[in-house]
């Protein structure tokens, strides 16, 4: 056999070797793949895909819940989500660390109506520094009046703080996680009137979703008129606020804050009953 002829046969050979050797790496490459199977915790996690998927919905949902506060010009709300108000009697329900001192934070419903609309009401805001006063308007938003004057006398404020205090803005207090996340146990019902949001003026806490927030309250430390409408006044600092002007900031949606001032006590002052 010529050379030539030997050259051709090897040269076929490669060529049928190369073919080979690509088509077997496009059947390997062609080929299904079955799934991974993993051990431990990572095989666990593969076998309940569909379950761990639904309970991270489930988290997602929850998380939206979560109360948050008025920021400083932005429009969103002074915080808090609560339980739906009931039929408007108040059950209490103490919690295990209120025990102590019988201080009752957490109620089933909002309080039943109290005061006398007629009557002048006032709240002194205790403070280390000295006390705020406050004309509550009893007949403008008496909701929120009697619901305010309910947890004073019934010692909720005591030892609470103003855990969110954005000067020239607002001070907020009354929460009795003192983090920005609590309420009594249940919201208020909305109510309006045509008072406006300056400097000094009180109000309620709210929800994202507009909810009224049972115990948390704010005084603006600044005209808010962005507030107008969507908020309720229900009463106006008329002596100490310079006391509120003074208050620690500090913002509990953000780490390594200070702690907040503490409110001694709330006194409710009535006249004309």
């Amino acid at each position: 056999m010529s050379s030539n002829r030997k050259r051709q046969q090897r040269e076929e050979q490669r060529r049928q070797r190369q073919t080979q050797r690509r088509q077997g790496r496009r059947d390997s490459t062609s080929e299904p793949v079955g799934n991974v199977e993993f051990t431990g915790p990572m095989g666990f996690m593969q076998r309940h895909t569909r379950e761990f998927f639904l309970v991270g919905i489930l988290v997602m949902v929850l998380s939206l819940g979560s109360i948050f506060f008025v920021r400083q010009g932005d429009g969103s709300s002074p915080d808090a989500a609560a339980t739906p108000m009931s039929d408007g009697t108040a059950t209490p329900t103490a919690m295990a660390e209120d025990l102590a001192d019988a201080i009752v934070r957490q109620y089933e419903a909002a309080p039943a109506l109290t005061i006398n609309p007629e009557a002048i009401y006032e709240a002194v805001i205790h403070l280390e520094s000295g006390d705020v006063q406050i004309e509550l308007y009893t007949g403008e938003a008496t909701g929120m009046v009697n619901n305010f004057v309910f947890l004073a006398q019934n010692r909720f404020y005591d030892g609470l703080t103003f855990h969110r205090v954005i000067p020239g803005f607002a001070a907020q207090g009354g929460d009795p996680t003192r983090a920005g996340l609590g309420s009594p146990g249940y919201n208020l019902e909305s109510e309006y009137n045509n008072l406006l949001f300056e400097r000094g003026v009180i109000s309620m806490a709210q929800d994202v979703a507009g909810q009224v927030n049972g115990s948390q309250f704010f005084v603006t430390l600044g005209a808010t008129p962005h507030l107008n409408g969507d908020f309720t006044v229900f009463g106006r600092v008329v002596e100490g606020l310079e006391l509120l002007d003074g208050l620690t900031p500090r913002d509990p949606s953000q780490p390594d804050q200070p702690t907040g001032d503490t409110i001694l006590s709330i006194e409710i002052i009535e006249d004309g009953a």
